[in-house]
């Protein structure tokens, strides 16, 4: 052959090697790319690990990050160890020689091209299925951790007499090592075949036997140990059938068995693990006969004996045993899922007592007092009200409140508890006067101040607004002194960095200032690698390198209550409806954390998501579960965040919860005992909504204790949509300081009602005792009503049609205002049901509602006035004046009644120059937008509108219409 590169008569053509100096430019290159794709892995691990240390968890990121090495470390390797050995032994196992075929040929090209690199393939193939493995094992750190962890229900199953804990806590992890027991052979089966078939252990077209004896051998023990893991399956299935859901007549989502689970799929089950056994062993048998006709007959058998004695059977004994007289076949299992869901939902000791529902009392004079005693009836529904904080409240544009308030309990001025609505002046970037890095994350970065309005009364400035007992800016008021600066809320979504050379806008009693923040929450920006690592995590290279970032630099994230407590203790469902109250001289958002498990034997399963939606969720808020579908729940933990400084601190609530002591044996030191709660944080907490609405999703079924009667479903309730709301939604449940009859006092308190199935009029009302100070706290009471009573749909529909209501409607067209309608609060009262319901007006001159009527209606008779007190008047049929509630409506100016107002010219004069002085003095706090100033030129002009309507007598009754429409107006156009 001729020397292509050119021999001694011709040159040498060689290719040069790169220079010393070019291979280290690119082997550096190299290892900056390296390290550069190591850090931006390491970048989320070291901030995550940076951000618990800084809330003082760091033992939850630890805990959870070695549980999650060790199950990746031990199953990765177990799935790689099983798949490579299982190759590495059918390699060994081939025959010698392969046969001469055209199949054989065309395997001994692969087997030629692979055999350089089948050390490489086979580390690279067992690797790759074991980080799969591990990745997917690491996802169970949860089931690992309440395995070991797991502690005593005290409570046994009714079929199998096993503790609860086996199903909560045992049998979702033996679950799993059957699941990847089943995958682990699987895979090294497929991979044993694969191998014996290109190494000739296996044949398809060629002549002669289609399995060497080493290949028979070896797949039989595959199969063998399949087989095994088949029956183990059978027999967990056993256990399974307590926990398992099916449709069932008598209930959605029915767990536990039923009677052809007990008498068919229980002993087929048993059967069936049975044969499973004897068929491994024959497989094992191969072994030593060398042959797979006893293996592949028991294997068929197990085929046929699951068909007819696992489905077959059991369809003959629903059809002809069960169908025929199925009430009474399925009674005693019937009786054991309506105790095991009792008790799962803690409404085991819910009390349901009859009630008439119709009053036998005539006397309306003993009616009108009851009344006033039976409830502090909530006219701000703190489901309408929030745009009137807004407007009149929010001061900047930057700011904003929630859609929907919360209602909690402060002492008023006469130390007495009332009903508050309340809500907190969040940050909103969207309303910032110019956006950008800086305004975004360091110059606007809190909120500021709660604001709190008495629940039962109206305001008058403008009349109808919500009585303020904290307001302005900074907020003064009933509330006592605390922080107010809101770096921590519900609204507050971004980071912000704070501390370092940039500062902060703030308020302080004379107006706008600037602050630097003094909490140590957040992490440190002090150092150049916590930078790097944040300016990669949050994709935002700035953070690496401006100069708005120095000593003292904290960066704070994660800053709603929800993330906070959710990722300090993953291992909880927290409620949907974080609320603020003022604790100790700080703003603590107060949140209800749930224990939970869908392993609670014959205790029927609901949706979390589902079963707490109603009218308001619709884009504000739901429960977002860890375990889709539950059947055990308990409030085990009551939660605070810190508005200012974000610290979380957990307390127990339920010490009882053995699903809580599991958790608190894996985590250690992170919940607090229940007996730290402070005094005055224990004031403020109460039931919570997402629990209650779970609880009264079940009890429309299972407040019903008898077999027969749950199961002819002749007394099953519903939830009623909300009659309030244009959408279709169920009502929400309402929280109402009410007496219930039995009670000497009214009780904060948290109330729904009922309807009975497909029927509009009312079926039941329930109450739960919401103050946690309470000794009869968590207590339910249910009324079932006895007679046929209007309910609240039927009530809102008759109010729609009311005579005065329509003409009211009528002259709101001319206005250009639209009627709005609170919550339609119910109340058991003597004997009957009383129902109020406030009405507001929204739009013309004002766009926020303001209370303007008060509904009401008790047995027959429905009345729309101007008042709470003028409606239960009314509804009573008694003369009096308002004692319950100032008037939503003054019907005469409020002035100064302790001596005669001035009158004659000179004090006309006087008025009117006072007016216009007054009037100058708001338009000018109006343009620099001074609200303490423009709030105090509005009262003088209308002060000085009345004097010069007392004036001159002629034009009182005009100049008492004009104070009221000038004030209204003025107040709308500083909104």
């Amino acid at each position: 052959m001729p020397d292509r590169g050119g021999g001694p008569t011709g040159p040498r053509i060689r290719v040069g090697r790169p220079s010393r100096r070019v291979r280290t430019l690119l082997m550096t290159l190299g290892v900056l790319a390296v390290l550069a794709v190591a850090f931006v892995m390491f970048a989320g691990f070291w901030t995550d690990w940076l951000w618990y240390r800084s809330v003082s968890y760091s033992s939850v990121f630890t805990t959870t990050l070695w549980t999650k090495i060790g199950l990746f470390l031990v199953f990765g390797l177990l799935m790689a160890v099983a798949l490579g050995v299982n190759i590495w032994l059918a390699h060994r196992l081939r025959p010698p020689l392969s046969a001469m075929s055209t199949e054989q040929q065309s395997l001994d090209r692969y087997r030629m091209s692979v055999a350089p690199y089948k050390k490489w393939v086979l580390l690279a193939v067992t690797a790759l299925v074991g980080l799969i493995a591990g990745a997917s094992a690491s996802g169970q750190w949860r089931t690992w951790l309440m395995y070991v962890n797991g502690v005593s229900f005290g409570q046994k199953d009714p079929q199998f007499k096993l503790d609860v804990s086996f199903y909560a806590f045992d049998l979702p992890w033996y679950r799993f090592l059957l699941g990847f027991g089943f995958a682990a052979v699987v895979l090294s089966l497929i991979a044993a075949a694969l191998t014996h078939y290109l190494y000739g252990g296996l044949r398809v077209t060629s002549p002669g036997a289609r399995a060497t004896g080493a290949a028979t051998g070896h797949l039989s023990v595959l199969l063998g140990i399949f087989v095994a893991l088949k029956a183990v399956a059978y027999w967990l299935d056993r256990y399974g059938l307590a926990v398992k859901s099916s449709d069932f007549k008598a209930t959605d989502n029915w767990t536990g068995l039923r009677y052809v689970d007990a008498n068919a799929y229980l002993p087929a089950k048993t059967i069936l693990f049975c044969i499973a056994v004897i068929c491994a062993v024959l497989f094992f048998a191969t072994l030593w006969r060398r042959t797979w006709q006893l293996p592949v007959i028991g294997f068929g058998l197990m085929v046929l004996s699951a068909i007819l004695i696992g489905g077959l059977y059991p369809a003959i004994v629903q059809k002809f045993q069960v169908q025929p007289n199925e009430q009474a076949k399925e009674a005693p299992f019937i009786r054991k899922n309506i105790d095991a869901t009792r008790d799962a939902y803690d409404i085991d000791d819910a009390q349901v007592d009859d009630y008439s529902g119709k009053s036998t009392t005539t006397d309306g004079a003993k009616l009108r007092a009851d009344a006033d005693a039976a409830a502090s009836y909530r006219v701000m529904d703190p489901n309408v009200v929030s745009p009137a904080f807004q407007q009149l409240q929010q001061k900047r544009n930057y700011y904003q409140f929630p859609k929907t308030l919360d209602v909690d309990r402060y002492k008023g001025e006469d130390g007495k508890e009332q009903d508050t609505v309340i809500g907190l002046r969040e940050l909103n970037l969207d309303g910032l006067p110019k956006r950008n890095w800086i305004n975004d994350h360091f110059t606007y970065t809190h909120g500021y101040g709660a604001i709190a309005a008495r629940g039962t009364t109206t305001g008058t400035n403008p009349t109808g607004s919500p009585d303020f007992t904290e307001s302005g800016l900074p907020t003064t008021g009933e509330l006592p002194k605390y922080e107010q600066r809101i770096y921590y809320g519900e609204k507050t979504e971004q980071y912000s960095i704070v501390g370092g050379p940039q500062k902060e806008l703030d308020y302080e009693e004379d107006g706008e200032k600037t602050t630097s923040y003094k909490g140590d929450s957040g992490v440190s920006l002090s150092s150049a690698f916590n930078r790097a690592a944040y300016a990669v995590s949050f994709g935002e290279p700035q953070i690496l390198y401006s100069g708005a970032i120095g000593d003292g630099s904290r960066i704070l994230y994660n800053r709603t209550p929800k993330e906070r407590v959710e990722a300090v203790a993953p291992w909880l469902t927290i409620d949907g409806d974080a609320y603020p109250a003022v604790v100790g001289g700080r703003i603590q958002w107060v949140v209800d954390a749930y224990t939970t498990t869908n392993g609670y034997p014959y205790a029927s399963r609901t949706t979390l998501g589902d079963t707490t939606v109603d009218s308001l969720t619709t884009n504000q808020r739901a429960v977002v579960a860890q375990q889709n579908q539950v059947n055990y729940i308990r409030n085990s933990v009551k939660a605070t965040v810190d508005a200012y400084d974000g610290k979380v601190k957990l307390y127990e609530w339920d010490t009882e919860d053995p699903v809580l002591k599991t958790w608190r044996k894996a985590f250690p030191g992170t919940v607090k005992s229940r007996d730290d709660i402070p005094k005055d944080l224990m004031d403020h907490l109460r039931y919570p909504q997402d629990l209650f609405k779970v609880q009264r999703e079940l009890l429309t079924r299972y407040h019903v204790q008898n077999p027969a009667q749950f199961y002819s479903g002749s007394d099953a309730w519903q939830v009623p949509d909300d009659p309030t709301n244009k959408e279709p939604g169920a009502v929400p449940p309402y929280y109402l300081s009410m007496r219930m009859p039995g009670q000497d006092t009214q009780k904060f308190s948290l109330t729904t009602t009922f309807t009975p199935k497909g029927r509009p009029n009312l079926g039941a009302f329930m109450a739960v005792d919401a103050d946690a100070a309470s000794d009869d706290y968590g207590t339910i009471r249910l009324l079932r009503v006895t007679t046929t009573v209007k309910g609240p749909g039927q009530v809102q529909s008759e109010l729609n049609g009311n005579d005065d209501v329509a003409e009211f409607v009528r002259n709101l067209k001319g206005t250009d205002s639209d009627i709005e309608y609170g919550n339609l609060l119910t109340v058991p009262l003597d004997g009957g049901f009383l129902y109020v319901e406030p009405v507001y007006t929204r739009g013309g001159t004002q766009n926020y509602p303001l209370l303007r009527k008060v509904a009401a209606s008790y047995g027959s008779k429905i009345v729309f006035e101007n008042s709470l007190g003028e409606a239960l008047n009314a509804v009573f049929g008694v003369e009096g004046s308002d004692t319950t509630n100032p008037p939503t409506q003054p019907t005469e100016p409020p002035g100064d009644t302790t001596e005669p107002p001035a009158t004659g010219d000179a004090a006309l004069k006087k008025a009117i120059a006072d007016a216009q002085k007054a009037y100058t003095a708001g338009e000018e706090a109006l343009q620099k937008q001074d609200w303490t100033a423009y709030g105090k030129a509005q009262t003088d002009l209308q002060d000085a509108l009345r004097k010069a309507a007392a004036a001159q007598p002629k034009a009182g009754g005009g100049g008492a219409e004009s104070s009221d429409e000038s004030g209204g107006e003025g107040a709308d156009q500083g909104s």
